[in-house]
């Protein structure tokens, strides 16, 4: 398991903890954790304590990231209106990648490889309120085996994410 802390997505994200003031430290999981129920059963801790990043592609091609309670589903047409866009799309595999530099399983909410440019723009943040019901929070860190503890109020500063309703 140690392969997995000298992951390159891994590293950039153990790399931006530090300089964001994220004083928890990377968790490295025996069994997957590439959904939220598997991280809470692997942590022992509640599925709502998961802080998922899902990630979806808005009508004009930028990426949206909602980083959600694990114990709900994103309400796709909620927030779309909410944030006044016809739709939202879903992203890909492929997508994701590009505009993370992480694969499905371990995008992180933050530590994304983008230049702001039209090509790899910064991503729209939304963040479920839900996760502030919870003192500690577990995000994932680069890889589907990686996970730091945080909290509601670390990842809206570490983020800049728009507190949202985002599903039930």
């Amino acid at each position: 398991m140690e392969d997995v802390l000298r992951n390159a997505s891994v590293k950039r994200i153990t790399a931006e903890m530090h300089h964001l003031g994220i004083a928890g430290q990377v968790t490295i999981l025996s069994d997957s954790a590439r959904s939220a129920a598997e991280a809470a059963a692997a942590l022992g801790i509640e599925v709502g304590q998961i802080a998922s990043s899902i990630v979806f592609k808005l009508p004009d091609g930028r990426p949206l990231l909602v980083i959600t309670s694990g114990a709900h589903r994103v309400d796709t047409a909620l927030v779309a209106a909410s944030i006044g866009v016809e739709e939202l799309h879903r992203a890909d595999a492929d997508f994701v990648k590009s505009a993370s530099g992480i694969s499905i399983g371990g995008v992180s909410p933050f530590g994304w490889q983008h230049d702001g440019s039209l090509a790899n723009p910064e991503p729209v943040v939304l963040i479920d309120e839900a996760l502030a019901a919870f003192d500690l929070v577990w995000a994932a860190a680069g890889h589907p085996h990686a996970v730091f503890p945080t909290t509601y109020e670390e990842l809206i500063k570490s983020t800049n994410a728009q507190p949202l309703i985002v599903g039930d």
